[in-house]
């Protein structure tokens, strides 16, 4: 269920989830998407709950397997771990105040929480997603601040389809590196 660039894709989701440790948190369990966001978007009042600005991200696949895979791509599969894909993307003030609701399920529908935990600089989340055919479970957890942030991600495909039994884990660093220039991509 999760290629490589729906794998990009969720790196970029976790974007919004760095935020101030000092500031507000957000608990959540048996949640939606859109729910998480709307506590995220209440818990930062009227100011940013992240920064806004040009954030780097550095996505490092640590893991990966997918029984029955042909060999030529199970070899291409490993052939990512342990190279980091940077990009770039602009998050506005507006973005900042208010998280798209898709940020936070990278644009997947049937996505629930089980659990969503950020605060005190550290964030711990458990997300399913159910598509035809199979389930996606996602596990997160790191630390943030204001300016960067430090995840790890896990997950895993059952049920039917040629991604079934697809396990991975992946690291993601970010870090905001200035203001918005036009030449990153749009979050």
């Amino acid at each position: 269920m999760l290629n490589r660039s729906a794998a990009m894709l969720l790196a970029a989701a976790a974007l919004p989830l760095a935020a101030c440790d000092s500031g507000p948190s957000v608990k959540a369990e048996n949640a939606t998407a859109g729910e998480v966001a709307e506590q995220m978007a209440d818990a930062g009042g009227t100011g940013s709950f992240v920064n806004p600005g040009k954030w780097e991200s550095k996505v490092t696949i640590e893991d990966i397997s997918m029984p029955g895979m042909p060999p030529e791509a199970a070899a291409q599969m490993k052939g990512m771990v342990g190279n980091a894909q940077a990009t770039q993307s602009c998050l506005t003030p507006e973005e900042a105040k208010r998280p798209k609701e898709d940020f936070f399920s990278s644009g997947q529908t049937g996505c629930r929480y089980d659990h969503f935990t950020m605060s005190g600089g550290k964030i711990d989340a458990a997300m399913k997603c159910t598509r035809e055919g199979g389930t996606q479970e996602m596990q997160m957890a790191g630390t943030y601040s204001g300016d960067s942030y430090s995840m790890v991600m896990q997950t895993a495909a059952t049920g039917q389809g040629p991604t079934s039994g697809m396990k991975m884990r992946m690291r993601v660093d970010a870090k905001r590196i200035g203001a918005c220039d036009g030449t990153e991509e749009k979050s």
